[in-house]
Formats: structure tokens, sequence, C-alpha cells
């Protein structure tokens, strides 16, 4: 994929780094877990989210990828993961960002056609 390729298609990344106390880090993996399956992954122009834990139990980041900010924001006024959601603005803060691939960095020798994602003038 090229990068005007990139640009074109629209695709966002969203992420959302959480912070939270140590004894509330699973009870907020949960909430974010029942509210993304279930309901945020059937919404149109979702492709993906992966969520990750701090080791030391203070973050959760949420990267989700949407064919673009529109289809994000239309899933945003589903009221389907909104009782999870409300919870976990309870027990943890959100900064959440919406980011455009610059480049996609891979292990010398391995091509995939993701690794030619570059930003250019």
């Amino acid at each position: 994929m090229a990068a005007s390729e990139v640009e074109k298609d629209g695709i966002i990344t969203l992420i959302n780094v959480s912070t939270v106390e140590p004894a509330n880090q699973q009870r907020l993996v949960d909430l974010l877990t029942r509210a993304t399956d279930g309901s945020v992954d059937r919404a149109p122009g979702f492709i993906s989210a992966t969520l990750h834990r701090s080791i030391d139990g203070t973050k959760v980041t949420m990267y989700a990828k949407w064919r673009n900010a529109e289809d994000y924001q239309a899933m945003r006024q589903d009221p389907g993961p909104l009782p999870f959601l409300k919870e976990a603005l309870t027990i943890a803060t959100f900064e959440p960002g919406m980011y455009e691939i610059v480049r996609i960095f891979r292990p010398a020798g391995e091509m995939s056609r993701d690794s030619s994602v570059a930003a250019t003038d």
C-alpha cells in the first residue's frame, strides 16, 4: 500500500490510553472487552482492536482501526457499549487520540504489502 493510498483510504487508528489504579485494571479490561465484544465489533467500519494492559497495572490501552473517522463517530452514538463505557469512566481516566499511519516497520528482510507505507512530501 503506497502512502497516497493511506491518505486516500482514510483508515484511522484510535489509540486510547487509560489510567487506572492497579486494583481496578482487570475490571477496566473486562469492561472494555464487554463494550467491544458484541457491540463495537459489529459497527460498520470497524476493522480491528487490540487491548493492552501495562505490566505495572496503571494503564490500559486500546488500539483500534476504523475505516474512517465518520464510522467511529457513528459507533459512539450506539447505546450498546454505553453502560460499560460509563462504568469505565468511574474508575479510569481516558486520553483518546486519532492517528494516521505514517510508516510500518518490520524486521529486516521481512516484506509485506504494508511495509511500504510511508508518508512522503
